[in-house]
């Protein structure tokens, strides 16, 4: 069991790690793709390189169990990203990056209402969501001149992590059917891309072969799809087996310092006093939400 956990905190770490690095990777597809056209391109990009790795077909057991894999390729795929996405059109990145750390809270509810005896949520678990939360509006508004209330983009951005937290237990679901995580992945993403697909239209997909296979793009491209579609879903899916659905949502708190990090590293950005302040205040929320009461 502590080997299992062990494991599990490492594999919570790497995927934040690489979704922290995410923003850098999208900015520059942005140059030349819509939100949409990264989306549909990463996630597809991601299913056939999880068919090349394990190409052995999943045979469901109880033909109900698919209601739960198209649910899941529906919210963790096609609308959190999408309402992600569309919230960035509307409002400030800063007020999706608070908002964002808004998933362990809404894991934790959603995990309390319809799984109670397995999520149980501790005086701990509030005091550091609160600190947490405290942080990452300090990372996300070192460099902001004033906070500004965008009710559309704000509403998207709320409900997109809403939907994340039903896709965190879904995860755990999956994970309780005892399939392969990678093929669990799989048709995961195939189900997301199968709901994208009518999106597609109203969102003006036009992605072109020549800037797909620009070296700059392509690399991006490839980072997204493999790296933080493909690999880290498949690690996510089992930190969220080995951890459950709310402790593995705690890792959240990690992308905006892993972003700030990288900011520094690749763009050149200064970090400021109150982002230093917010990376201590986020780390200590993530302690604390860990720990078990003793009182």
């Amino acid at each position: 069991m502590k080997s299992k956990k062990i494991a599990g905190n490492t594999t919570g770490f790497i995927t934040v790690f690489f979704w922290g690095i995410t923003y850098i990777s999208t900015k520059v597809l942005l140059e030349v793709f819509n939100p949409i056209e990264i989306l549909f391109t990463r996630f597809l990009m991601g299913l056939i390189f999880l068919i090349i790795l394990y190409p052995k077909p999943l045979k469901i057991k109880d033909k109900k169990q698919e209601i739960y894999f198209a649910l899941a390729g529906l919210t963790g795929v096609t609308l959190f990203y999408l309402l992600e996405n569309i919230a960035l059109t509307f409002t400030m990145a800063s007020n999706v990056g608070v908002i964002s750390a808004l998933v362990p809270f809404f894991t934790g509810i959603v995990g309390y209402i319809f799984m109670k005896k397995k999520e149980k949520l501790n005086r701990n678990f509030f005091i550091g969501f609160l600190l947490a939360l405290t942080g990452i509006s300090f990372i996300s508004f070192s460099g902001a001149s004033a906070f500004k209330i965008n009710p559309i983009g704000d509403l998207l951005a709320v409900t997109s992590v809403m939907i994340w937290g039903i896709y965190g237990n879904l995860t755990r679901i999956l994970g309780s059917y005892g399939y392969n995580t990678i093929q669990v992945t799989r048709r995961t993403f195939a189900y997301g891309i199968v709901f994208m697909l009518p999106a597609l239209h109203f969102f003006d997909f036009n992605i072109g072969i020549s800037e797909i296979l620009e070296p700059k793009y392509l690399f991006n491209l490839l980072f997204l799809g493999i790296g933080a579609s493909a690999i880290c879903f498949v690690t996510w899916n089992y930190t969220v087996k080995a951890l459950g659905p709310v402790r593995a949502s705690l890792f959240i708190y990690l992308i905006p310092i892993v972003t700030v990090i990288t900011s520094m590293i690749v763009l050149n950005e200064k970090l400021t006093i109150m982002s230093s302040i917010g990376v201590l205040f986020t780390f200590l929320g993530l302690l604390i939400s860990n720990k078990k009461e003793t009182l």
